[in-house]
């Protein structure tokens, strides 16, 4: 079936390079310092991301205060005393998370967390004790994180507590550990109270598998006084619920019929919460505290976008405001609460800006079973000439498929989107059963349902894309990561017919040794894996985990497949795609395979994201009918390596000799 309107409008729509969706941004993550005397961001410096720094009053003063060569750091956050900057990172995609602290004086970087194989996670940070934070170290023992306290001068740790089976720990402003949180055999939750550094014997609330992913304590006052939860007992979504501490009464401040509560703003001196987010098919702010109502007013007047405030001064007299207009780059602004003042500090992708970037259509789509799905659908500039979310012709379309499977995909810019849309695709996101933010129930009808409902839930999106006219049924890719690449493999597996081809990125092939290799950190979370995809320890659980793993489909593949892998992923093991390849390839089915030995869940490097992108942009091409950037000397810089199928992605084997 021809594409006219395709043809037609990619012919009058600039094509965008990739480096310009996939680089390093310009500038990103801009923070304020807790004194608000310094700013810092991540940008690059030498082609790698780093941590800048400049005094708030002058940012064209900034100065690189970080020198990493190979692996980009993609988060740092302030420590409370404003004297450095904290950031963690890995090796290799390893997720073996190290803490590091950078002087913002002297530029002395410290590794605060010195030993191997360690995965670091941050317990405990508060506005208001400046001198120490709380860390997770499983350096003892690789299942369990035992809490030691920082001392940010001198680097020193010292034990607070040994952690024998305890999934985490909350601590109260003062640094103090109040509650213990332990899974149950049934994939629920125990939570216990401390006092002392001794938990209690019996629990003050255990909430089973239904509440597990929806419920849980967000964290203290600073008077101690009251405890916030997101809670789901007793209701579907999860509301935002007050508890007294000292009568352990409680109180819901927020709640919504369709969508759980998401993220928080609270008072950096109280720790009292002023407003909250609600995302079902946008997200949307809401007041609690009308000390804020006025702020909120002024940054969605003068903000057009999605707006997010991601960091306050102790003062609270000054904010760090992102803004993300999805048809434009996203823009990080200073507000001055008390001059109702914004400033733009930066663009993060400048080179986006006047790029025909599009619009996203949020959407409902009907499963067969009548459960709402919450969907995203992007079109090709020139496609949808009234704005009503439908060409006037079918365009081929990318199902494009978030991982997880417990997340969601949300409404904004989203470079997958932008960059498959100008390529003359129609991109669709679909929120199938299993994903979060929608309610217990929409995330429990995903139990034991991989590769069966959940699948059925994208065959239904793909029905509801054809009906409506929006594509063809025979110009359908499928492509993601993680679980999105498993739901490319149960595509082209299960449903051979569905698509045209498919691209799997670090997805899962066997359930059974993906449940095998999964990291030891993960083991508080491990009977809940099995009650949601089936128990590798039954014999009933491992027939279901057989059924349900592409591996064992693989001689019904007959469309192209594009399989990308990092070598170190520690969640989805490099096994579960040399496993399918290799079933593939005894069976003679063409399988194009490109392993990145120095990535690990997703591909870190920019040099090796637009390596593996190059690649699929070129593979779709054929498949759909679309355009493509010649994938030319893209992987010269990369570390790509193709163990399998060099000759059937066009021009794969010309770039590999160039590189």
């Amino acid at each position: 079936m021809s594409m006219p309107a395709a043809a037609a409008t990619s012919a009058g729509v600039p094509l965008i390079e990739r480096t310009k969706l996939f680089g390093n941004p310009s500038k990103t993550q801009g923070r304020l310092s807790p004194d608000g005397k310094w700013l810092s961001w991540i940008a690059p410096r030498d082609g790698v991301l780093n941590i800048w720094v400049a005094p708030a009053a002058d940012p064209a003063k900034a100065r690189p205060l970080t020198a990493e060569t190979q692996r980009p750091i993609r988060q740092h956050f302030w420590a409370p005393d404003s004297s450095q900057i904290l950031f963690i990172n890995d090796k290799g995609g390893d997720e073996n998370f190290l803490l590091y602290g950078v002087n913002v004086t002297t530029g002395v970087e410290t590794l605060l967390t010195p030993f191997e194989k360690t995965r670091a996670e941050i317990v405990g940070i508060s506005n208001h004790v400046k001198d120490r934070i709380l860390v997770g170290l499983n350096n003892r023992d690789p299942r369990w994180h035992d809490v030691h306290s920082l001392d940010l001068k001198t680097g020193k740790l010292s034990l607070v507590q040994r952690n024998d089976g305890y999934a985490g720990y909350t601590a109260d402003d003062a640094l103090t550990l109040r509650i213990a949180a332990k899974a149950t055999p049934d994939g629920g939750q125990q939570f216990f109270r401390m006092a002392n550094g001794q938990v209690e014997a019996e629990p003050f609330a255990t909430i089973g598998l239904d509440d597990a992913l929806t419920t849980g304590p967000l964290g203290f006052t600073a008077d101690n006084k009251t405890l916030y939860w997101v809670d789901s007992r007793g209701r579907d979504t999860a509301a935002l619920v007050a508890q007294d501490v000292a009568s352990g009464r409680t109180s819901i401040l927020a709640e919504d019929g369709k969508a759980d509560i998401g993220t928080i703003l609270a008072d950096p001196k109280t720790g009292r919460v002023q407003a909250y987010s609600v995302e079902y098919l946008r997200n949307e702010w809401k007041l609690i505290d009308p000390a804020v109502k006025g702020d909120l007013a002024y940054l969605k007047a003068e903000l057009k976008g999605e707006i997010n405030v991601t960091s306050r001064t102790d003062a609270d007299d000054e904010w760090i405001v992102t803004v993300d207009p999805v048809t434009a780059p996203a823009a990080t602004y200073l507000y001055d609460r008390k001059a109702k003042r914004v400033t733009r500090l930066f663009v993060g992708r400048p080179e986006l800006e006047g790029a025909p970037l599009v619009a996203m259509h949020p959407l409902e789509i009907r499963a067969r079973d009548g459960l709402t799905l919450t969907s995203y659908l992007s079109l090709p500039a020139g496609t949808d000439p009234d704005g009503d979310g439908k060409p006037g012709a079918p365009v081929p379309m990318v199902l494009f498929v978030h991982g997880g499977p417990w997340a969601r995909d949300s409404y904004g810019y989203h470079s997958y989107h932008q960059w498959l849309a100008n390529r003359g695709y129609a991109v669709l996101s679909v929120n199938y059963r299993g994903s979060t933010g929608f309610g217990k129930k929409f995330i429990s009808a995903g139990d034991l349902q991989w590769g069966t409902r959940m699948h059925d839930d994208l065959i239904d999106a793909v029905d509801w894309a054809v009906k409506g006219g929006i594509t063809a049924r025979d110009k359908v890719a499928i492509m993601g990561g993680s679980y999105g690449g498993y739901a490319t493999l149960a595509g082209v597996t299960f449903t051979p017919d569905a698509f045209r081809c498919g691209v799997d990125i670090v997805g899962p092939s066997n359930l059974f040794t993906l449940l095998q290799t999964i990291p030891p950190y993960w083991e508080a979370g491990k009977q809940q894996f099995y009650k949601r995809m089936g128990d590798p320890t039954t014999e009933e659980g491992r027939a279901l985990l057989k059924e349900r793993s592409p591996l064992f489909k693989a001689d019904a593949i007959k469309v192209p497949l594009l399989i990308g892998q990092g070598a170190n992923d520690p969640r989805v093991n490099v096994r579960e795609s040399d496993q399918i390849v290799k079933a593939m390839e005894a069976r003679k089915i063409p399988v194009t395979y490109i392993l990145f030995p120095d990535e690990g869940h997703g591909f870190a490097r920019p040099v090796n994201n637009i390596a593996f992108n190059a690649v699929t942009e070129n593979f779709l091409k054929p498949c759909l009918g679309g355009r493509a950037e010649p994938i030319g000397d893209a992987l010269k810089g990369s570390t790509a390596q193709v163990p399998a199928g060099a000759q059937f992605a066009p021009g794969l084997s010309e770039a590999l000799s160039i590189k």
